[in-house]
């Protein structure tokens, strides 16, 4: 039998994607939720500049550091970016993608382009407001609120500070907006390097993805009743729906 691939999870702009321990639900399978440079446990990390390619680097080094075996790539949002750059560039240590509403073009920037335009103080102010009342960032999501995803909405928004937010917003505005970008992805298309699509119902018809991506996808799912925070909203469903593209990708 088989041993299971490791499954590393790419949180997005606002990490980390350990809140709702991914960890227990996925069985006896080893998954990553490392925090990206500027994040979390890295928050304090002010030597690094925060770009896309510096992130996939950070992503490259912890696979070779603490994964050390080839391995499936969860990349949610901007971490879906993140994550066809690693597999671009280390294709020996991927074995497939699992991109959830991750962005390829700038229409999926919108929100990062948004924030990206705001002065600094302008933009501290509005996300101390944020932060200050999970429960409205839930419903302006479209989330319906319990306690318990409002204690997740408050990690999410509390695990890094907003100048790493903007510098990400940045990052993904002058990065995938560059033709290399989509360069790069073409590359890991054409690799024929295993690659997932999972959106959230109410979320799919904003992503803008390329037909040549969708038509390369071993497989497409969208999540029945939830958006883009899909995991956050249904969990359970969330893993499921991953334990199936993972067991498609086992049989290999």
């Amino acid at each position: 039998m088989k041993e299971a691939t490791p499954l590393v999870m790419i949180h997005g702009l606002m990490g980390s994607l350990d809140f709702y321990a991914p960890g227990r639900r996925f069985g006896t399978r080893a998954v990553h939720t490392l925090d990206m440079i500027g994040y979390g446990q890295l928050k304090d990390d002010i030597h690094t500049p925060i770009t896309l390619a510096n992130q996939a680097a950070h992503v490259i080094r912890y696979l070779h550091d603490r994964v050390g075996e080839r391995c499936v790539l969860l990349g949610h949002s901007v971490g879906g970016a993140i994550a066809m750059l690693v597999a671009a560039l280390a294709p020996e240590k991927v074995r497939g993608v699992i991109n959830v509403e991750g962005n390829f073009t700038l229409a999926d920037a919108f929100w990062c382009a948004k924030i990206a335009r705001l002065d600094e103080a302008e933009w501290r102010s509005q996300y101390q407001n944020l932060v200050a009342d999970p429960e409205g960032w839930l419903r302006s999501s479209d989330i319906s609120v319990t306690p318990q995803r409002s204690e997740w909405a408050h990690q999410i928004l509390t695990n890094q500070p907003c100048e790493t937010i903007q510098a990400m917003a940045h990052a993904v505005v002058e990065e995938t907006g560059s033709p290399r970008y989509l360069e790069q992805v073409r590359r890991v298309v054409e690799r024929g390097t295993s690659l997932f699509l999972l959106a959230g119902e109410r979320s799919a018809s904003g992503w803008d993805l390329p037909d040549w991506v969708r038509s390369s996808a071993r497989s497409s799912i969208v999540q029945k009743d939830v958006g883009h925070m899909m995991m956050l909203e249904q969990p359970d469903e969330f893993c499921n729906v991953v334990s199936q593209m993972l067991a498609q990708l086992q049989q290999e």
